[in-house]
């Protein structure tokens, strides 16, 4: 038996299980590299705006420190669980481990919605889980990041929190914070700017010229919006987007511009339009050049695999394709170019590691040094994949998956049982 249950945790672990057939773990080894070194579950109560009381619960897991410290967001959103938290911080660590980042995967996370909190709930909450988070982690220890529900503001609050227990101000302790508060400039936008680098990168093999081009971006929140935009600079014509609360679709081209403005002001799509309104459910399976799931885990199934009409599949969101999907995806790899989740979406956290480097070394860089050596770094990772696809004649993501597996099995068996 194992607390790490759920559709979320099932899918992470048959995927590594697929990995390890594929590269020859032995069956007594693989336990020890799918399941996570250490979980932390906190109660966090906190004083209601109406003077009631009110606990939510919260959750940590630290994958591996084999390589280093380990590394992952905070999310909040009432879907969170234990289950959901370690698959993402299993990802994570083989998205680090591609990249080439000193790094185990970490993820956490706070059940709650966090639209339902004023913005004092939502500091007190903040504060309260990173005050339970104090004996676990460090800056050499678990590195917090923002994920879905946090954010810049919250990062801030967390190393504030942190630093007033040290008796010292540590910026390091998080990534993704403020600029003005130890940030690094380019951070917000480094895991869209990834995926359409990513994106560049695929149709450029695929001989697909952005201009004119056409993209759907399904999730509208940093990593969605920040992809769209970067895209809209490359000539492509964004023809589909949702979050939440809204879907829009036009095969003419939506009002980008127009659209950026108005989530700016009010945070979601909703109010923008109905004119261009749409089934959400039906936005992943129409036609288009570039198709960018950025939302949730899960939301291509085999069914929908077999449906979509797209020439680039970047994946902006963690886990968004099941592994039915994949054997679906797999027979279809010369129609649709996979950029899979743990390459694609890897610009945020390449960038937390910039972030965190210059923490520690109280020395910041130009935005073009970040921007440089983000692309560098993601270059290398994508030739390498492909090198492995052709080698061994292989999809994307089992390449992918298989280079970051092996680096953090090597490692664990060079160092033994301890890390």
């Amino acid at each position: 038996m194992s607390i790490y249950t759920g559709p979320v945790f099932d899918m992470a672990r048959r995927q590594f299980q697929v990995i390890a057939d594929h590269i020859n773990i032995p069956a007594d080894e693989r336990d020890r590299l799918l399941y996570p070194k250490r979980a932390i579950t906190v109660s966090c109560p906190i004083h209601r705006d109406d003077g009631s009381t009110a606990v939510f619960q919260g959750y940590r897991v630290q994958h591996h420190l084999t390589l280093g410290p380990t590394k992952g967001g905070t999310r909040f959103a009432a879907s969170v669980d234990i289950g959901e938290v370690a698959a993402l911080a299993v990802w994570m660590s083989w998205k680090c481990a591609l990249v080439g980042l000193p790094y185990g995967g970490a993820k956490g996370g706070v059940t709650v919605d966090p639209h339902s909190l004023s913005r004092r709930e939502l500091e007190a909450l903040s504060r309260r889980y990173m005050q339970e988070m104090i004996p676990f982690v460090g800056p050499h220890t678990d590195v917090m990041a923002p994920d879905m529900g946090t954010n810049e503001q919250v990062m801030a609050w967390f190393m504030d929190t942190y630093s007033a227990y040290q008796g010292k101000t540590v910026t390091e302790i998080v990534t993704g914070k403020p600029v003005a508060t130890g940030g690094t400039v380019g951070r917000r936008e480094a895991t869209g700017r990834g995926v359409v680098h990513l994106a560049m990168r695929a149709a450029k093999k695929i001989g697909l010229n952005p201009k004119g081009a056409t993209a759907i971006v399904q999730g509208f929140g940093n990593v969605g919006a920040i992809t769209a935009a970067e895209l809209v600079a490359r000539g492509v014509k964004i023809i589909g987007i949702s979050d939440h609360t809204a879907c829009l679709f036009d095969d003419g081209g939506l009002p980008m511009e127009a659209i950026f403005k108005h989530t700016a002001t009010h945070g979601v799509l909703a109010g923008f339009s109905t004119q261009a309104a749409f089934d959400p459910a039906a936005l992943l399976a129409q036609p288009c050049d570039i198709l960018v799931p950025a939302a949730l885990e899960r939301v291509i199934d085999a069914a929908m695999a077999a449906k979509l009409r797209c020439r680039i599949l970047a994946e902006g969101a963690n886990g968004p394709t099941t592994p039915e999907a994949d054997l679906v995806l797999e027979q279809r790899q010369d129609e649709i170019f996979v950029l899979p989740d743990i390459l694609c979406n890897a610009g945020g956290v390449v960038v937390s590691y910039f972030e965190w480097v210059q923490d520690l070394q109280q020395f910041f860089w130009e935005e073009t040094e970040v921007n440089s050596r983000l692309a560098q770094i993601l270059d290398r990772a994508f030739e390498q994949m492909l090198a492995r696809v052709t080698r061994e004649r292989i999809s994307h993501r089992t390449a992918a998956m298989a280079i970051g597996v092996e680096k953090v099995y090597a490692a664990k068996q060079m160092r033994g049982l301890f890390p």
